[in-house]
């Protein structure tokens, strides 16, 4: 079974290391269903190799995207095939909308604590 080991994002490339028995197929980024790019293989040993795939700058915007870096036995710009093997997911979370969810997870997180202290202090000023 193939292990991933992701390394860093560096200059909009994606690095890792793939440890794996048998020499891997095809490597392919995955963007919401869509084949966006193959990645490049470079041998370390007989069950290492070297990763790097580049995230296509057109596929960045604000929010969270989800890329996926699939195995499979497809050739060339075929589409990611069925039973392809899922290596390792990167997330990104970039912009204003982010942070205006984030606003909003934590104004909800303040109003939960609020309402959990004013059960405890009911609840403690019973005895």
């Amino acid at each position: 079974m193939a292990e991933f080991e992701s390394l860093e994002l560096n200059g909009g490339t994606w690095h890792g290391i793939l440890r794996s028995d048998t020499p891997p197929g095809r490597l392919i980024l995955v963007h919401f269903g869509d084949r966006v790019a193959e990645a490049q293989l470079s041998p370390i040993d007989k069950t290492s190799w070297r990763v790097a795939v580049g995230i296509p700058s057109d596929r960045l915007s604000d929010g969270v995207q989800s890329f996926l870096l699939l195995e499979d036995d497809g050739k060339d710009v075929d589409p990611p095939q069925p039973g392809a093997l899922h290596l390792a997911s990167l997330t990104l979370a970039a912009g204003e909308a982010l942070e205006y969810d984030l606003l909003n997870e934590l104004t909800l997180l303040r109003s939960e604590v609020d309402l959990l202290k004013k059960e405890l202090r009911r609840l403690a000023s019973r005895d």
